[in-house]
C-alpha cells in the first residue's frame, strides 16, 4: 500500500525490456544514437510539431531548469504558482541555471487564474532599472495540488503573458495524466495553447529516469544543446535515455499507464467516501489527492502498512497526500481504504 509518490513505482516492463535491448552492442554517444532519431520523430508526431527540437535529460528538475534558463534572462522574473514544483521542490535550480527571480502567483487549489496572474504581472517591471523585468510564465500540469488545467485555462494564462511578450513554459512532469484527465491532445495542451517549451515527463509514469524537453521554435535548439552540456546533463551513453522514451511512446504506452494511474486515483476518491469523517482539501482530478480525516487515523493506517506523506491539516484533523501510479493495483487501493477505517 505505497502511496507516497509515483516516483516510488518501478519501471514498466516495456521500458525495462527496451533498456536491455539497447544494451546490446555499440551505439554512437551523446544523443547521436539511432534510437534518438526515432524518438525525435515520435515526439514530433505526438505534439503535431514537425519542426520541434527534442532533447532528453534524466530528471524533471534538469528539464525545468534548463528550459527556464533558455528563455529567462538574469534580470527577469519567472511567474509561477506559489506551490509550483520549481518554487518549492527544486532547491533553487531554476534560479541557479537562469539567474532569474521566481515571482510567486497565488491561486486556490494549486492553479493560477487570469486575475491572480494579471495582478502579479502588474507589480513587476514598473520600477525601471531598479527592479526585475517581466521574463516568462511557467505553468504546472498536473498541478502540485492534484488539479488539472484545461487547454482553455492554459490559453487564458498564456494570452496574458503574450501581451507582455513573455515566453511560456509548461512543467509536464505528469503531463500524460493531465491529457488523460482532460481528453486533450498534446498539441492542444501546449503550442496550440501558447506554450513555447514543455518539460515532458516520463519518470513519474513508468520510466526509469527520462524527461524530454520539447522546444516548439527550433531557433533555440543550439543554445539548449550548449546549456545542457555546460550544465552537466548531456549523457554519454544517451541510448539508455532514448530507449526509455521510445518504449514509453510506442503504441501509446505513456497514455495507457497514465490512464491506469488516474483510474486508481478515481478509485481512491470513491473509497474515501466510505471513510467516516473524510473529505478532500482539493478537487482530485488525476492521480493525486489530498484527503483529510479524523485525528488518530494516521497511526491506525500506518500500523496496518499504509505508506503515504502526512500533510498540513486544519486544527484537530489529519491530512495526507496520496499518489497513485501506473503500478498501483485495486487491491492496494482497497487495502488502504480498509486501513483507514476503525
Amino acid at each position: 500500500m505505497f502511496f507516497k509518490s509515483d516516483n516510488g513505482s518501478g519501471a514498466a516492463p516495456e521500458v525495462m525490456a527496451a533498456v536491455l535491448r539497447a544494451n546490446d552492442g555499440y551505439a554512437t554517444s551523446y544523443g547521436a544514437d539511432e534510437i534518438m532519431d526515432r524518438v525525435r520523430a515520435q515526439v514530433r508526431a505526438v505534439f503535431e510539431a514537425p519542426e520541434a527540437a527534442v532533447y532528453l535529460v534524466a530528471t524533471g528538475t534538469a528539464a525545468n531548469a534548463l528550459s527556464i534558463a533558455l528563455f529567462a534572462q538574469p534580470w527577469t522574473a519567472v511567474f509561477c504558482h506559489t506551490d509550483a514544483h520549481i518554487a518549492v521542490d527544486e532547491c533553487g535550480a531554476p534560479e541557479f541555471y537562469s539567474g532569474a527571480k521566481l515571482a510567486l502567483v497565488p491561486g486556490a487549489h494549486g492553479k493560477m487564474t487570469p486575475d491572480t496572474l494579471a495582478a502579479a504581472l502588474s507589480k513587476v517591471g514598473e520600477s525601471g532599472v531598479h527592479g526585475v523585468q517581466r521574463g516568462m510564465l511557467s505553468v504546472t500540469n498536473v498541478t502540485e495540488a492534484g488539479t488539472v488545467y484545461t487547454p482553455a485555462e492554459v490559453t487564458a494564462l498564456t494570452a496574458l503573458a503574450k501581451v507582455h511578450g513573455l515566453p511560456c513554459h509548461l512543467d509536464g512532469a505528469r503531463f500524460a495524466n493531465a491529457l488523460v484527465a482532460t481528453g486533450a491532445t498534446a498539441a492542444e495542451m501546449t503550442w496550440k495553447a501558447g506554450i513555447d517549451v514543455v518539460s515532458f515527463g516520463g519518470t513519474k509514469n513508468g520510466c526509469m529516469g527520462v524527461e524530454a524537453v520539447v522546444i516548439f521554435d527550433p531557433v533555440k535548439a543550439w543554445e539548449f544543446e550548449l546549456r545542457r552540456k555546460r550544465g552537466g546533463h548531456l549523457f554519454s551513453k544517451h541510448r539508455f535515455l532514448s530507449a526509455q522514451m521510445e518504449a514509453y511512446l510506442q503504441d501509446d504506452l505513456w497514455l495507457r499507464l497514465a490512464a491506469h494511474a488516474n483510474q486508481m486515483g478515481t478509485r481512491l476518491i470513491e473509497g474515501m467516501k466510505t471513510v467516516e469523517g473524510a473529505s478532500l482539501l482539493h478537487p482530485a482530478q488525476a492521480n493525486i489527492l489530498f484527503p483529510e480525516w479524523t485525528a488518530g487515523t494516521h497511526a491506525r493506517a500506518e500500523a496496518r502498512g499504509a505508506k503515504y506523506y502526512q500533510w498540513h491539516a486544519p486544527q484537530g484533523r489529519e491530512a495526507a497526500r496520496l499518489v497513485a501510479s501506473w503500478s498501483t493495483t485495486e487491491a492496494d487501493v482497497d487495502g488502504l481504504i480498509a486501513a483507514l477505517k476503525p
